[in-house]
């Protein structure tokens, strides 16, 4: 699998994403969750094409770059899909900033709880397997390498 070009393809798609979730802002319950949504589409999206620039310089065996691969879709893609859930639902425990007197249902808030939290843990585990990857000396370029 080429999983640079993937990267690539899932941050532009994901970029696009997020403008298109910002051009709907207004249409869902709590519109502050609905704008930090936009933002995590556009930058998850920004995000994943960053690190489809760098991967040929990642130095992981195969199974942990499949890992990691994985862990940025799901954590990237998850990130603006739990944002945009919580837009919907109205939920704040975990921003009662953004929504403020929303009162959103206890399972709602738990939802939503448990997806940021599973996304948090993916996008670490992938960031803690990229900067592995990226330690040491870069492989030698050249025409005897």
């Amino acid at each position: 699998m080429d999983y640079r070009r993937r990267l690539l393809f899932h941050g532009m798609a994901l970029f696009l994403i997020g403008l298109l979730t910002g051009l709907a802002e207004q249409h869902f319950t709590n519109v502050r969750m609905a704008l930090t949504a936009h933002l995590e589409g556009v930058m998850n999206g920004t995000f994943l094409l960053a690190v489809g620039a760098i991967w040929s310089e990642v130095r992981l065996a195969s199974g942990p770059r499949a890992f990691a691969y994985w862990a940025l879709l799901c954590g990237t893609y998850g990130n603006w899909a739990v944002t945009t859930l919580a837009a919907v639902l109205g939920t704040g425990a975990l921003s009662p900033v953004t929504a403020a007197g929303r009162g959103a249902a206890p399972w709602q808030e738990t939802l939503v709880t448990a997806g940021f939290i599973s996304i948090g843990l993916a996008i670490i585990a992938a960031s803690v397997l990229l900067l592995w990857g990226l330690r040491g000396k870069a492989a030698p370029v050249g025409p005897n390498a």
